[in-house]
């Protein structure tokens, strides 16, 4: 059925309740969303106690309903049934506007993918409750960093800049795999230091995805955010520290509002935060470290920690695996963008065979570079970062007297090697001042060379 057919049939979805269940080991968080007349959804969450705090429970009621409101968008995305009810608590106007704009625009791949023509005042209207949570006040003392990791280089590179804090930073990852745990072991953390936390989908979203109910890419990096705060504020940790970039920012589709991104973006960033000081409480500063820089610049770091060459994984299409597919739109971009640091030696090491050689991903490094329009729907860095990357490997290559790969000799071809091989490179020294860095970490970036 269509976008349309289904809001028809489906007209009404419900969060109906959250629960929360503790015992001497672990919280688990269960939750019930209901599209009326097809399916209920019982997504959990377990997350395991590091230590014998005691935590607020009116706050920690607030944190869990919030996380609620982040996994919700994942199973009204079947339907997108235009009538959604909040069952119990009541949400003010602002409230509710807040967190359509979030489903907005954390949705625009799915809507753009699935060709849904809506707006952000028709796609949904929410009505709530009547039981009022309020922002609680503390008197605790919050000390150290949360860190969410990736596997990829990004979440490594944060790892490495903060070092010198090691002592009270608690790695944080959700459904651990090769590349995340093996990251946060090499990086010097023990299990002390490392909160794993399982978050588990229903099984009846997935079974209606096989039968062709609506499918596709929800903001995943809202739901990082809400439950890092949980795990943090269990942990009385004062920063949740980020690795999303400064081209997080940049559109996905060509002038258009369509961001793979965008709760990676700075918009997002700042809109949580207003949110958590608002409405919850005000103890936790979430940020990202690496939003002042590039990837160019990360990648350049990154490259000076061979230690993790082996380990680290961003692929999505090899993620259970633990390895990368040498395909996809990441794969390329992760090659180009660390070619001009690490050899091709190394980098056909990492990846398990050199991907400028692939004649198929000719059309891919079209898409991250500009020659077409449009960039992959990956979490990508920004066109032009993709061509200076290029540019300087081409230069590294021929001041080296080294035959150029395949797509490289195809790249000297086009308007855009015209168009960048002249240009100064200004990733070197570039610095994004749209971020929410405190100065302890900034003296940390400088510290490490990277600013």
């Amino acid at each position: 059925m269509t976008f349309l057919q289904l809001r028809e049939k489906y007209p009404d979805f419900s969060y109906n309740w959250y629960k929360i269940e503790e015992n001497e080991n672990e919280y688990k968080l269960s939750f019930e969303f209901e599209i009326k007349g097809l399916s209920k959804f019982n997504p959990t969450w377990v997350i395991p106690k590091k230590n014998n705090i005691k935590p607020n429970k009116e706050l920690l009621e607030n944190l869990v309903f919030s996380l609620g409101m982040t996994e919700l968008v994942s199973y009204w995305k079947i339907t997108c049934s235009p009538n959604v009810t909040i069952n119990n608590i009541k949400l003010t106007q602002e409230q509710i506007d807040w967190w359509k704009k979030l489903y907005f625009f954390g949705l625009g791949e799915f809507f753009y993918k699935n060709n849904i023509k809506t707006n952000m005042e028709d796609f949904m209207s929410m009505s709530t409750g009547t039981k009022v949570l309020l922002k609680t006040d503390l008197n605790e003392e919050f000390k150290g960093a949360l860190v969410p990791i990736g596997g990829g280089k990004d979440s490594i590179v944060t790892l490495d800049v903060i070092k010198k804090d090691f002592k009270d930073n608690l790695c944080y990852i959700i459904n651990p795999r090769g590349a995340t745990t093996e990251t946060a072991e090499t990086a010097g953390y023990g299990e002390n230091q490392i909160c794993n936390v399982k978050r588990t989908l229903d099984k009846n979203m997935l079974e209606l995805n096989k039968e062709g109910f609506l499918n596709g890419h929800t903001p995943f990096s809202s739901i990082v955010a809400f439950s890092s705060l949980i795990v943090a504020y269990l942990n009385k940790k004062k920063y949740i520290v980020l690795s999303n970039e400064a081209s997080a920012n940049e559109s996905t589709i060509y002038e258009e509002e369509v961001n793979h991104q965008y709760s990676k973006s700075y918009e997002f960033e700042k809109d949580f935060n207003n949110y958590v000081q608002k409405y919850i409480f005000d103890d936790i500063h979430y940020f990202s470290l690496l939003r002042p820089i590039s990837e160019y610049q990360i990648a350049k770091h990154f490259a000076k920690l061979p230690k993790f060459y082996k380990i680290f994984k961003s692929c999505n299409v090899g993620s259970k695996e633990n390895k990368w597919c040498a395909n996809c739109p990441k794969c390329l971009f992760v090659y180009i963008i660390l070619s001009p640091f690490v050899s091709r030696k190394d980098m056909v090491d990492i990846f398990g065979e050199d991907l400028l050689e692939k004649e198929n991903l000719k059309n891919t490094m079209e898409m991250l570079c500009g020659i077409q329009r449009n960039k992959p729907f990956e979490c990508v860095g920004s066109r032009d970062e993709v061509n200076t990357a290029i540019c300087e490997t081409i230069k590294k290559c021929e001041t080296n007297h080294e035959e150029l790969p395949l797509l490289y000799k195809y790249y000297k071809t086009t308007k855009k090697y015209e168009e960048y091989k002249n240009n100064e490179n200004t990733y070197n020294t570039f610095y994004n001042a749209e971020n929410n860095v405190p100065e302890h970490y900034i003296k940390m970036l400088k510290e490490s060379e990277i600013i």
